[in-house]
């Protein structure tokens, strides 16, 4: 009898557990769908507004360019530099931005999210560069600076958005002259400390095609080429201003898809190109990005080097230590008005005996890069 009433008080005890799991469990289940129920009676979002939560916490400028159609707020503003100065000038070291040297080494576009005050660097070398970029357009003309008429605009628009980034990022260097004339007619336009010059001209009305890209050279060490989509829906390179390209002229790209210009880079066309036109094509004005790209050369005349122009199966005589690494840093910009892509070069160039004294990782990955990677691909980013 004792054994009977202990098993029955042991059943009435593991019922009684269960049924207060059974009724927990129903509060619960009547908890979320009340808190479903809220969140469905909620306006709902765009289509291309609807994420997943784990998309929603990567949610960023960057990742607004693979939405078609993004509209979001511009671009904003550099935070100003009130004691900028030349002689203690610093670009980040590009050789470690945007993951430029990666093993095992592949062609990919390798684009990071741009910081608004990254848009365009200036360096302890900037009044060489100016220098150096005005003596290569006084001898190159349209070889290296030039504008077809469907970009003339932008080149226009383009010089209005470096003066407005120039002027409040390095305020100890360049003036905005904005003023109003007797007759009510409104000015814009810079002057810079460094060079002693200024430029002027009615508001909204800025100088076009080469002029302006001539201005834009006064004030950046960049180099800038330019690119739309045309009815066809490709890319095509329709202007700018490349100074320093190393081993090609803007005049051979000029009126090109980008196709065509990129039909000597291997695997570009092949694996790249769809995605590239796509990435360009929904890129948002707000939504800039950055990138880097590499080669190795034999000397530092960024212009064109030495070993760009050797005969077919020539080769280079300079020691290892002597040459050099190239380091494109790029950044992709949509201009709002035109929609107009405008891409950002600005070249460092490091001797590899210098690289290896403060660096001496590099040299080491860079071997192992050209030795396993991909014949045509080393090939090319040895020039």
């Amino acid at each position: 009898m004792e054994r009977g009433a202990k098993g029955a008080s042991q059943s009435l005890c593991v019922g009684l557990v269960l049924l207060g799991i059974f009724y927990a469990w129903r509060a619960r289940k009547e908890q979320l769908k009340v808190h479903v129920d809220e969140t469905c009676s909620a306006p709902s979002l765009p289509p291309t507004e609807s994420t997943s939560a784990n998309q929603h916490e990567k949610r960023s400028v960057y990742h607004m360019n693979k939405v078609q159609g993004a509209t979001s707020a511009p671009f904003p503003l550099p935070d100003p530099l009130p004691d900028f100065s030349l002689e203690n000038a610093r670009t980040r070291d590009y050789i470690y931005v945007n993951k430029t040297l990666r093993y095992p080494y592949y062609q990919t576009m390798a684009h990071q999210p741009l910081s608004p005050n990254n848009w365009i660097e200036l360096s302890a070398s900037y009044e060489w560069y100016l220098a150096e970029k005005k003596r290569v357009i006084e001898e190159q003309g349209k070889k290296v600076i030039d504008s077809l008429p469907e970009n003339d605009a932008a080149c226009g628009e383009l010089l209005e958005l470096v003066v407005e980034f120039m002027t409040t990022r390095y305020p100890t260097l360049f003036d905005r002259l904005t003023e109003t004339m007797q007759d009510g007619k409104e000015l814009d336009g810079v002057y810079s400390h460094v060079t002693k010059e200024r430029y002027q001209w009615v508001k909204s009305c800025p100088p076009e095609g080469v002029e302006g890209l001539k201005i834009i050279s006064r004030l950046t060490e960049n180099d800038f080429s330019m690119a739309r989509e045309r009815e066809d829906g490709h890319i095509y390179f329709v202007g700018g201003l490349v100074a320093f390209p190393g081993s090609y002229l803007l005049s051979e790209k000029i009126g090109k898809s980008m196709h065509d210009v990129h039909v000597p880079v291997p695997h570009f066309n092949q694996k790249l190109l769809v995605s590239v036109e796509r990435a360009l094509k929904r890129m948002d004005p707000s939504a800039p990005f950055e990138r880097s790209s590499w080669e190795i050369v034999d000397d530092n005349n960024l212009f064109t080097h030495n070993i760009a122009q050797l005969p077919e199966g020539g080769k280079c005589t300079v020691d290892p230590g002597d040459m050099y690494l190239r380091v494109d840093r790029q950044v992709l910009r949509k201009l709002p008005r035109s929609g107009v892509i405008a891409f950002t070069a600005h070249p460092i160039i490091k001797r590899m005996r210098d690289i290896k004294q403060d660096s001496p990782l590099v040299p080491a990955l860079l071997a192992k890069i050209l030795e396993e990677s991909p014949k045509d691909l080393t090939d090319y980013k040895v020039e």
